[in-house]
C-alpha cells in the first residue's frame, strides 16, 4: 500500500509540468486563462499543494483559514499589481515559498493557525502580484475569478491528499516525504 501511493505521489509530481503553457484570452476567454495560468508552472503547484498539505498537518481551523488566507491574500497582491503598485523581488519570493512550504511540510511544523495564515498570507501576496504582471490581454475579473478557483482547487487538492495521509498508520511520514521533495523541487527551480 505504501509503495502504492508514493508511486502515485511520484506520478502526480512529475504529471504538473506544463502541458499548454498560458492560454491565450482571446482564443479561450480571460476565465479559462486565469485557471490555467496557476496549472501552468511547477512553482504555483508545488505551493498550492503544500498549503493544503500544511493545513491538513496543522489540522482544526487551519484546515481552511490557512487555505482562505492565502486565497485572500493572493487577491489582494493581484490588486496591488493592478493599481501599479511596485513590489520588489516578487520572483525570488515565489521560489522562496515553494522551499519554506515544502520545508514547513517537511518538517511538521505546527503553529498556532493565526500564524499559519499569516506565513501563507506573505507569500500569496507575491503568487497574487506575479498573477497580475502577467494578465497580458485577459479581463481582470474573469482572469482573477479563474486563477482564484484554480488556486482554491489545488488547495483542497492538498488538504485532500493531507487527510487521506492522516488516514494511513504511515501518513504523517508521507506528507513529510512529499514536503521534503516540494522543498528540493523548489531547490532546483531556484538554480533553473
Amino acid at each position: 500500500m505504501k509503495k502504492h501511493i508514493i508511486y502515485a505521489a511520484i506520478a502526480f509530481v512529475a504529471s504538473s509540468a506544463p502541458a499548454f503553457a498560458h492560454l491565450d484570452p482571446a482564443e479561450h476567454g480571460s476565465l479559462m486563462a486565469g485557471i490555467s495560468h496557476p496549472l501552468s508552472g511547477l512553482d504555483h503547484i508545488l505551493v498550492m499543494i503544500a498549503v493544503g498539505l500544511w493545513a491538513a498537518q496543522v489540522g482544526g481551523r487551519a484546515l481552511w483559514a490557512v487555505p482562505g488566507s492565502f486565497v485572500a491574500t493572493m487577491a489582494a497582491g493581484f490588486a496591488l499589481a493592478m493599481a501599479g503598485v511596485q513590489l520588489p523581488l516578487v520572483e525570488p519570493a515565489i521560489l522562496a515559498s515553494v522551499v519554506a512550504l515544502g520545508l514547513l511540510v517537511a518538517m511538521a511544523i505546527r503553529m498556532q493557525t493565526v500564524a499559519c495564515a499569516a506565513v501563507v498570507g506573505v507569500f500569496a501576496l507575491f503568487h497574487g502580484y506575479a498573477h497580475g504582471g502577467e494578465l497580458g490581454a485577459a479581463g481582470a475579473l474573469p482572469f482573477s475569478a479563474g486563477f482564484i478557483v484554480a488556486t482554491a482547487l489545488l488547495h483542497v487538492a492538498g488538504i485532500g491528499v493531507g487527510v487521506g495521509a492522516n488516514r494511513l498508520a504511515s501518513g504523517p511520514i508521507l506528507q513529510r516525504i512529499v514536503g521534503g521533495l516540494a522543498a528540493a523541487a523548489g531547490v532546483a527551480l531556484i538554480f533553473n
